[in-house]
């Protein structure tokens, strides 16, 4: 008999059916048993009312594998509307030690900590994995909107031969005797594949040696990078992550909706325009003095009230970050040069996104690492493609597991992260 996910249990009334998933709970009563059975898709009900079923079902522990033969019966108070009767309940494997915590409660008790420890057991719990549904109908949002858009999903190295994508530590490593590190970013990456494919993104981790030890970082990441060729300025750019992002929001309410019900949570609305602000302005908003050279995490905080508060929106843009703040492959505001053509995206008082236009001229780079004093010769690979015609091109990169935590409220970026990598954390 072939084996019956629980979501599909409805419309199977009247059956006998085969599930098999994991003992979620037991309830045993003085007269009846109920057997919770835990799938990929949900939850089923199984009633034993036969003794000799019972006997077994006493012997077993939550988290063990089994497998029920019953029938489907309705019953509105039930998973899903039905139930399973009548049923021959048989492990699948031997009685499982069970985890340190309740699955079964509604939310895990256990300590953030402990649940990282206890990370392959912890996933397991409906909250948990709800979050790792979302991030990954997220994902799947992101490749389609950029799919439609004729962009080409490409595939760039881990593994670099030198540390100067940004100014972040970099991890280092042996190579074959030789020196090497992992890669911040792919930026410089996709930026030369616009001169293949004009337009390209990227789904991949990037690894950064920061020492910061807050909620919102790691050390491993999932980046979701685009790059786009032939446009104005960075406003072209912005259109485009609108419009992706709100491919995302929309794959995620299509293809996680259970996730979002069990999470008690509404994707938000991504306006036709989200509102933008200039750093200057955003300063003031904020409250910073008007020499500040960045936007502290509270500043960010006080400009997501202020888009809330004033265009009804959990995303802001804030463009024209001081150049000297900005990478050096970061074009320039024509018309106020200390300023850039670059942004970020602000996700309900986060930031979410960077971005902006680069340059696209050879000579331009070199005045460029001549103005930060910076040598010309460990960035020459890169460098070259540019003395042989590149469009003028701009893209920005989403962080996945802070887009995840946002939109589902998580207080700490490790609660939407599967196995994260951090400051302290490399196993399990």
């Amino acid at each position: 008999m072939q084996r019956t996910l629980s979501q599909h249990l409805p419309a199977h009334v009247g059956e006998t059916v085969r599930i098999a998933g994991w003992v979620h709970r037991r309830r045993l009563l003085k007269s009846v048993a109920f057997l919770i059975v835990r799938d990929a898709a949900g939850l089923a009900q199984v009633v034993v009312t036969d003794p000799a079923v019972r006997a077994e079902l006493e012997k077993l522990t939550e988290e063990t594998v089994v497998e029920v033969t019953a029938t489907v019966t309705s019953n509105g108070t039930a998973p899903a509307g039905v139930e399973l009767t009548d049923p021959t309940v048989r492990p699948l494997g031997p009685i499982a030690v069970p985890p340190p915590f309740d699955l079964y409660r509604p939310a895990l008790t256990a300590s953030l900590p402990t649940q990282l420890d206890n990370a392959p057991t912890a996933l397991r719990h409906p909250r948990r994995s709800a979050a790792l549904r979302v991030s990954a109908a997220a994902v799947a949002g992101f490749r389609a909107a950029l799919d439609a858009r004729d962009f080409v999903e490409i595939h760039t190295p881990k593994v670099v031969s030198s540390s100067t994508e940004s100014g972040a530590n970099v991890f280092a490593l042996d190579w074959f005797g030789r020196p090497a590190y992992l890669a911040q970013s792919p930026q410089f990456y996709k930026q030369l594949m616009v001169g293949v494919f004009e337009r390209v993104y990227e789904v991949g981790p990037v690894f950064r040696a920061e020492p910061h030890d807050t909620v919102r970082h790691l050390a491993q990441y999932t980046s979701l990078d685009a790059e786009l060729g032939f446009v104005a300025d960075h406003s072209d750019v912005m259109r485009v992550l609108r419009d992706t992002v709100a491919g995302m929001l929309g794959t995620v309410g299509e293809r996680a909706g259970g996730a979002l019900a069990t999470l008690g949570v509404t994707p938000p609305q991504v306006p036709a325009e989200i509102p933008a602000v200039h750093f200057s302005e955003a300063l003031t908003i904020a409250g910073a003095p008007a020499d500040e050279p960045d936007l502290a995490p509270a500043h960010e905080r006080a400009l997501g009230e202020w888009a809330r508060r004033e265009h009804d929106s959990d995303f802001l843009f804030v463009t024209g970050y001081p150049m000297a703040k900005r990478p050096f492959y970061t074009h320039p505001d024509p018309a106020r040069p200390a300023y850039s053509n670059g942004f970020d995206l602000l996700f309900r008082g986060v930031e979410l996104v960077t971005g902006g236009q680069r340059l696209h001229r050879h000579a331009d780079y070199l005045a460029a690492l001549a103005a930060r004093g910076e040598p010309v010769e460990p960035y020459a690979g890169y460098l070259d493609a540019f003395r042989h015609g590149m469009p003028p091109h701009g893209g920005f990169a989403i962080g996945l597991e802070r887009f995840v935590a946002r939109l589902v409220g998580a207080a700490n970026v490790r609660e939407v992260t599967a196995f994260p990598r951090d400051l302290h954390r490399l196993t399990p």
